[in-house]
């Protein structure tokens, strides 16, 4: 299953306007999202926000990356142009879609 698209959104973003390479870039964001529960095929653009808020500038500054507040301030509004509805089907929604309840 391909990753979802507020995933390579902020992975994208990272790699473009920090010293992070690709590799790293998506590495920080899994960590980052581990740390919250959630997975890089299934994030949304809402719970990715949450993130972005509340522990990526953590790891950004773990890094070393200068300026990791407005970088996720940069992502976060980015983020919200992006369609919730977009973001992949958990389990629960797939099994409740199947068995019609």
């Amino acid at each position: 299953m391909p990753d979802a698209e507020a995933f390579n959104f902020v992975c994208d973003h990272l790699e473009q306007s920090s010293e992070l390479d690709r590799l790293a870039a998506r590495g920080t964001v899994r960590i980052a999202l581990k740390q919250a529960g959630l997975e890089a095929r299934t994030v949304a653009p809402d719970q990715m926000m949450v993130v972005a808020d509340k522990i990526l500038p953590k790891e950004l500054d773990s890094r070393g990356i200068d300026g990791s507040e407005s970088l996720c301030a940069d992502i976060k509004r980015g983020l919200s142009s992006l369609d919730t509805a977009g973001g992949a089907e958990t389990p629960d929604a797939v099994f409740k879609r199947l068995g019609g309840g």
